[in-house]
């Protein structure tokens, strides 16, 4: 298979489709919209995975299941939440097949196993969580509850991308019930700066922290936060979501608790969500012509050391100094992979390595035994420079702190020269079709003009940002008046 890459500048959703397959992340299922997650891509979300576990427990979160299916009733009792996801959802109807006796060898779903209840398939699960935390809830202090879920969800998309939008994803979800509104809404606001530690020092990507308006609310919520980065393309990606349900949920399947005065009342709510979508965040916010460029903190193995020999006898002397050079660096907590395959030249291995986004080559050779030198070549900028063996791991520690803070900049860099300022509806049309970014403008505040952007323009308000400027302005669209700026873009 050939390693080359359409160009970004080229056909920008071309090049995503095939890095994501080429890079041996992900590859279409035989479900449609479904994917499979492959071993490198999957290696790379566990990554993932272990440092928000880590922040999740550090904030005092524990982990917990909840069933893959919602009872519809249930599912219908937040009529918000039901109504925003009815579209989405996957129903079983009946649990059992039989052999078509018209047609031996061929199953059919047997007509007599009809469920009493249809079952929803959970796009979110608020509806089984707040079910279950009615029996748990009785007195303040049973509060407050603060569960995580790592799951997958289903929401049947008609238009799939690979980790950006498929039928069914995996993600984590937070609930947590708690005595009062103030305490929710610390939680809320918690959760998003935990996700957005995380987005700028293990993705390194820079985000956007903000509210979004009452028409991109989560459904049955009462605000939501989120974060929100922009792409190589310009376009924004919303990488994740913390929510104030307020006593929505509470009310909706009457989870009362007997506060401290002994008086009865609704539990305040919170949830909270990233997904495999940061996956495709990760790869649109660094990569480039020639493949991935993965971060350091979330790259499957850190350094590939390559031998470049003639023979057995040179292979085992390069061995003894490689393997060296890895226990050395591991001991500093760098992972390493010392690839002396020889069913593939190096400059095979160069190549692949460099398609995967490893942040650091290191190259052996048998004048580099002589010399005792190693040549290093970093992903991000594709430099190489020669250095001696001797405390090569304290020089790689310091080369892959170089590239996790030259890739945050380098993205941060484009963001803000790719946001602009719009004052007319004119200058804000043609930004988004000559230069897409992020556009700061003046919005009345009111859901149609919002929609009617939406409409002509396909930009979206990504967020109102949290401690936002106050100035006085005319709105784009309207020309009423508005206190402050916005952020809209085109999105995934």
């Amino acid at each position: 298979m050939s390693k080359e890459l359409p160009t970004r500048e080229a056909n920008y959703s071309e090049w995503y489709n095939e890095l994501v397959g080429k890079a041996d992340l992900a590859e279409h299922s035989a479900v449609k919209g479904c994917m499979v997650i492959k071993p490198y891509g999957y290696a790379i979300w566990e990554k993932m995975q272990q440092a928000l576990d880590k922040m999740f427990k550090e904030t005092g979160h524990v982990n917990a299941y909840f069933p893959l299916f919602v009872p519809k009733s249930l599912f219908e009792a937040e009529e918000k939440n039901a109504e925003g996801f009815a579209k989405e959802c996957a129903v079983v109807t009946h649990y059992r097949l039989k052999t078509d006796e018209n047609n031996k060898g061929k199953l059919i779903v047997d007509p007599e196993a009809k469920l009493s209840e249809e079952l929803v398939v959970r796009p979110t699960s608020e509806a089984i969580i707040w079910n279950t935390y009615k029996g748990w809830i009785q007195s303040y202090r049973d509060l407050p509850i603060l569960i995580n879920q790592w799951a997958n969800v289903v929401r049947w998309e008609m238009r799939t991308r690979l980790f950006l939008r498929t039928a069914e994803f995996l993600w984590q979800e937070g609930h947590t019930a708690h005595a009062t509104k103030e305490e929710a809404i610390e939680e809320t606001e918690k959760m998003l700066n935990v996700y957005a530690h995380f987005a700028e020092t293990f993705m390194a990507m820079p985000v956007i922290k903000g509210l979004k308006t009452p028409n991109e609310r989560f459904a049955g919520a009462d605000e939501t936060y989120c974060i929100e980065a922009m792409m190589q393309d310009g376009k924004a990606l919303q990488a994740g979501t913390s929510h104030f349900l307020g006593q929505n949920f509470a009310k909706a399947f009457d989870v009362k608790f007997a506060n401290k005065e002994g008086k009865q009342d609704f539990v305040w709510a919170t949830s909270w969500g990233v997904s495999t979508r940061l996956m495709g965040a990760l790869i649109m916010s660094h990569s480039d012509d020639k493949g991935l460029v993965l971060p350091p903190k979330l790259a499957p193995f850190q350094v590939v050391i390559v031998p470049i020999y003639k023979g057995e006898e040179q292979l085992t002397q390069i061995d003894e100094v490689a393997n060296k050079m890895k226990k050395a660096m591991e001991a500093k907590g760098i992972s390493v992979k010392y690839d002396n395959r020889d069913t593939q030249r190096p400059g095979w291995k160069f190549a692949e390595y460099e398609l995967k986004g490893v942040p650091v080559r290191i190259a052996i050779g048998a004048r580099d035994l002589e010399n005792g030198t190693v040549e290093v070549a970093r992903r991000d900028t594709m430099e190489k420079e020669t250095l001696q063996q001797a405390d090569i791991e304290n020089k790689v520690e310091h080369l892959l702190a170089q590239i996790q803070d030259n890739l945050y900049q380098k993205a941060l860099n484009m963001r803000e020269t790719r946001t602009y300022v719009a004052d007319t509806y004119d200058e804000f049309k043609r930004i988004l079709e000559e230069t897409p970014g992020f556009v700061m403008a003046h919005w009345d505040g009111t859901s149609e003009t919002e929609q009617r952007i939406k409409e002509e323009t396909k930009a979206t308000i990504r967020c109102i940002p949290l401690n936002n400027k106050q100035e006085a302005g005319k709105c784009i669209l309207t020309g009423k008046p508005s206190a402050q700026r916005v952020v809209f873009a085109k999105a995934y």
